[in-house]
This record gives C-alpha cells, structure tokens and sequence, in this order.
C-alpha cells in the first residue's frame, strides 16, 4: 500500500530537472556521440549539430520521465482510492472478533485474521455473497448501504456445525449531503461476533432447570400422595402407614442428595477460574475415600484393590473437592460394576497426556457400558439406565461434578468402557 501511495505521489510530483537530467546521462551522452559523429564525417554542420543535442537535452530535462515509462503502473497507483488504507487496516487488525471490510457493491476488501480463520472460504476482491451465502448478514449489509446507517442482526449457520453470530453493519464514513463520495464514504465495517458459546450455555442452563425441576418433581408428587394417603384411606392401617413412612424417607433422602448435589455443582462452578494452588497427597485421599466406602463395597460383595505405584503423591489441588471426585468415581464402580466382583484402584505416573504428572484409574470388571453413551455420561441428569440408577440412588449428576472438578485443577478426565469386559476411568492431574 506505502508503495503505492509513493507511486502516485510520484506521479503528481514529477522530479526535479537536475534528477530527470541525471536518469537521463547516458541517452544524452549517446546523442552527443552520435551528431559529433555526423559533424565530423561532415554529414551535418555545426549549427545543426548542437541544435539536435540541445534539443534532446531540453526533452530530457523537461518531460517526466519516470512518470512516463510507468504510465502503465497507474491503475495501481489508482487502488489507493477503492481498497482501504493503512490505517483501515490497522483498526480492522485491532478487533478481536472477525472484521471485514467491504465497499457499497458488497465486494471484500479486506479481513483481519480473525475473520481469516473464521471464515476461511473468504477471498478479498470477491462479492461477499461468494463466501458468506446468508440471506441475513447479506440483508443487513443490503441495508446499511441503502440507508447509510448501522444495521444490526443476526444469522445462524449450520454447516459445518451449529453455528451462531451477531453482526454488526456500519458506513465508515456517512455519505454527506451535496458531496461527492470519498475513499472511506465509499467503505463499510462488518464485525461479526460468534455467540455459538454463549447460545449452548444458555440452552444447558435452560435444559439444567428444567432437569432439575423434574427430577426434584418426582419425589416431592411421592411423598405429597402417600401424605393424602395417610391422612385419609391409611390413617389407621398401621402396616400401611409403616411402609409409606418408609418410602417417605426413601424419597425425602433422594431430594436431599439430589439438591446437595446441586449446592456442590454450583460452588464449583463459581470457582471454575480459579485454579487451587496448595498441596495435597493424592494417594492419601484414594487411600481414605476407598476406606469410607467399604461397608458398602462388602454390601455388595465386591472386592475394592488399591495399587500406589508412586513414591512422591503430590499433587496442586483442593484437597475437599478432590476426595469428593474419587469417592465419586469408586462408588459408582462399586455400584455399576459390582457383577464383577472386583474394582482396581491405580496411581501411577502419566506418560501420555502432556503437562499432567499423576494418572489415578479406577476400573471395575462390570457389565460394561454402550458406546454410543459413553460421550454423555458427563452431562448433567444424563443416565445410561435411569430406573437403575435411581434404584442405586443415583443423582445423574455425580460426573459432571467430577468433570468440573478436573477442569477447575486443569486436569483431564476420560472413560473408556467395552461391553461386557467392565468400564475405566481415568484421571489426568498436573
């Protein structure tokens, strides 16, 4: 663009005659050759002579050369005045979302990297409707150049995936009144904003209450009817009212595990920026969740196997939440998995994650879960089997507290599972 710019100026300031005489030395010097030749093979006279190079000296010195011998530069020189300057192009390289420039046909002129990677299809000097075929952010930038003003919208694009933006549309320069169009009259901003983020968190935590609402419904219609039912047709059967006081507490203990699981996926997520940074023996917290859980890993019948196959166990984390992730993990092996009779228990070192050190699995010798659910099972209320999971008094939430657990200690969560042959989940931490 400089050279360009230099190029026309140039042009409008054609060189001084001491320069142009100096671009012009050896035409001048040839052309003093040439007539003294001529003078002394006596084919010109003297006069004629210095007339002829006193001319070709005022030529050289009189017509712009340089402006001449790149006369066909000049359309490029022209471009100065259809495609943004420098300093266009350096705000447009400011904005941190995709930003585009365009002119009043609706031909790119310009992307900043964002809009690069963004829209990678996108080709300067191409219509916009070449690249992005969306009737919405091509009416939007249709209005703001009839109307010369911003213009504001949405559009959404499902190709490749879901995705959605708001853009914004507005004339560099508003065109004035009785004035001819200038450089920046003739351009218009095109920012687009990708709210695709912002659209799913706003459909989970829509899906998240109206999850929770029906899960806490459940149980509340349960004991709300068995109240009725106590008060009139059992109000004096005594076996009756022994049973139902029974399921009562049963569905009670299910809305209260379900509403501290709520309170504790919550507390996390408040403080899912905020990395822990005090020590923790991550050995000695497995060692404790597994002892917790052993009356109900010999209520089932199922052997729990630890194997530490570290010396040095410590890891950055916030010692409460992770005891909350492995007693999490190892319940649900105890209770999923508890066909196979035995859950192995692993720390060991991470070889293959890179920036993580401690590798803690936990395995069980269980039925094995279905592929296709395997992606889900860390969304909240999801559930593989949900009649068998609130049997075993299961919230539907208990991994995706463990997930944003390790996401808070900027650690990795996977889980593989083969039907039949049981399920592994393992924990990645820094």
């Amino acid at each position: 663009m400089e050279s360009d710019l230099n190029l026309a100026e140039e042009y409008r300031n054609p060189r001084g005659w001491r320069d142009r005489f100096y671009a012009a030395r050896w035409v001048l010097a040839t052309s003093i050759l040439v007539f003294a030749g001529l003078y002394f093979t006596n084919r010109l006279t003297g006069i004629d002579a210095l007339l002829a190079c006193l001319l070709i000296f005022l030529a050289a010195i009189a017509v712009p050369r340089r402006a001449r011998t790149r006369r066909n530069e000049l359309p490029m020189a022209q471009k100065i005045n259809i495609w943004p300057d420098t300093s266009i192009k350096r705000f447009a390289d400011t904005v941190s979302d995709p930003c585009v420039i365009v002119d009043r046909r609706a031909i790119l002129r310009y992307r900043n990297n964002a809009a690069a990677g963004e829209f990678p299809a996108s080709t300067v000097g191409d219509p916009l409707a070449f690249s992005l075929r969306n009737p919405a952010l091509l009416n939007a930038v249709d209005q703001a150049i009839s109307n010369d003003e911003r213009v504001t919208g949405e559009f959404h694009q499902s190709i490749p995936s879901d995705n959605w933006y708001r853009i914004s549309v507005t004339p560099l320069e508003p065109k004035k009144p009785n004035v001819g169009p200038t450089k920046r009259s003739e351009l218009l901003v095109v920012t687009i904003v990708n709210e695709t983020n912002q659209r799913k968190h706003d459909q989970m935590r829509a899906d998240f209450v109206a999850n929770a609402s029906h899960e806490l419904r459940t149980p509340l219609t349960s004991l709300i009817g068995f109240l009725d039912t106590l008060r009139g047709p059992a109000a004096n059967d005594e076996v009756a009212r022994e049973k139902f006081m029974g399921i009562m507490h049963a569905q009670a203990e299910r809305m209260s595990r379900l509403i501290d699981d709520l309170l504790s996926l919550s507390r996390i997520e408040l403080r899912q920026h905020m990395r822990p940074t005090s020590k923790v023996d991550i050995a000695a917290i497995t060692r404790e969740a597994i002892e917790l859980l052993q009356p109900q890993a010999q209520e089932s019948h199922v052997e729990v196997q630890f194997d530490n196959q570290l010396e040095q166990n410590q890891v950055t984390g916030d010692r409460n939440e992770l005891m909350q992730v492995m007693t999490n993990l190892v319940e649900n092996a105890i209770k999923y998995g508890a066909t196979g009779k035995v859950v192995n228990v692993t720390i060991s070192d991470c070889t293959t994650k890179p920036n993580q050190s401690v590798l803690v699995e936990v395995a069980d010798k269980g039925q094995g879960i279905p592929a296709e659910h395997v992606p889900r099972l860390t969304e909240r209320f999801y559930r593989v089997d949900a009649e068998t999971s609130r049997r075993k008094k299961g919230t539907g939430l208990g991994l995706a507290i463990v997930k944003h657990i390790i996401g808070r200690h900027r650690g990795e969560l996977l889980i593989s599972s083969v039907v039949g042959e049981g399920t592994v989940v393992s924990v990645c931490l820094p």
